[in-house]
């Protein structure tokens, strides 16, 4: 643990709890993110197009907290909303 002084102590205490929310969040994302593929997998169309609004707010929420880094959300938005187009055109 951090020195003694009490900005250390308290700073130290901070980071534990933000750890856990950081942790809840990315877990969630990689959740619901896992579930969209899954459909996609199975080749639903309707059911995908259907679950990426949700899936895309998830990530932006992820990045309003700080969780994820804005290109990197973007760069799963993209990438999963090819992957939904593609199945829904072909």
């Amino acid at each position: 643990m951090a020195e003694r002084h009490k900005s250390a102590i308290k700073r130290h205490r901070q980071s534990l709890k933000q750890a856990a929310r950081n942790k809840t969040v990315r877990t969630h994302v990689r959740h619901t993110i896992r579930e969209l593929r899954e459909v996609i997998g199975r080749a639903e169309a309707k059911a995908a197009g259907d679950m990426l609004p949700s899936v895309i707010s998830t990530i932006d929420k992820a990045v309003t907290k700080g969780v994820i880094h804005r290109n990197s959300a973007a760069r799963r938005i993209s990438r999963l909303s090819h992957q939904v187009a593609k199945l829904a055109k072909g």
